[in-house]
């Protein structure tokens, strides 16, 4: 069974900022969409993940780190749209299934700049990864699963790529999301057994 962000084995690990500084991913050679910034140990890891790829084929980085503010707007706005669509569901219950998609606040990778949303690009743009970035659970029959069966085989074969080239570069997935990939951030922390994680919340200065 996947564990999610909610659960108090994810929740109860502690964040001990390092005061590792963010980056701007482009001056890494990491491809984007406007400017991104991550904690410099993502970035260390993406750029050599980007270069094992294939020939003509690269990481493009959608977003990493994200304002304390939205990770809030887009939480309270998917526990609202399910909320709508399950009538009197709980307040406990709602959360955990609000978190299988959009992490709550408190321990939010995104928040820290330890995680990146990505997906795969080649000549003629994004390759066919099953779904689009950010589709949900309910609008993708659950196929924003990593391991999701209802895709297509070239779908699998790109999700494989993908997770081959981050994976050795010592990032890990949520796995309700095949795009979201994190180093450092509490969930790591609990894949790879670390005592804490190594971010807390962070801003860009200046």
């Amino acid at each position: 069974m996947t564990v999610l962000l909610s659960d108090e084995r994810i929740t109860r690990i502690p964040a001990i900022e390092n005061d590792e500084p963010l980056v701007d991913l482009s001056t890494r050679g990491i491809a984007t969409t406007g400017r991104q910034f991550a904690r410099e140990s993502v970035a260390d890891r993406l750029a050599p993940a980007d270069a094992f790829l294939p020939t003509g084929i690269r990481l493009h980085v959608r977003e990493g780190l994200r304002p304390i503010e939205s990770q809030q707007e887009i939480y309270d706005g998917y526990r609202a749209e399910l909320e709508r669509l399950h009538p009197g569901i709980s307040d406990q219950d709602v959360h955990v299934l609000a978190s299988r998609f959009v992490s709550p606040v408190e321990v939010a990778p995104h928040v820290a700049g330890a995680a990146v949303d990505l997906t795969l690009i080649g000549a003629n743009g994004e390759l066919d990864l099953g779904t689009p970035i950010d589709a949900t659970p309910e609008q993708s029959d659950g196929a924003c699963f990593f391991a999701a069966i209802n895709i297509s085989r070239e779908a699998r074969t790109n999700r494989s790529l993908l997770a081959d080239v981050l994976t050795a570069a010592g990032l890990v997935n949520y796995p309700t999301e095949w795009w979201h990939w994190s180093y450092g951030d509490r969930y790591w922390a609990y894949l790879e057994d670390r005592p804490a994680a190594l971010y807390g919340p962070a801003t860009i200065s200046g």
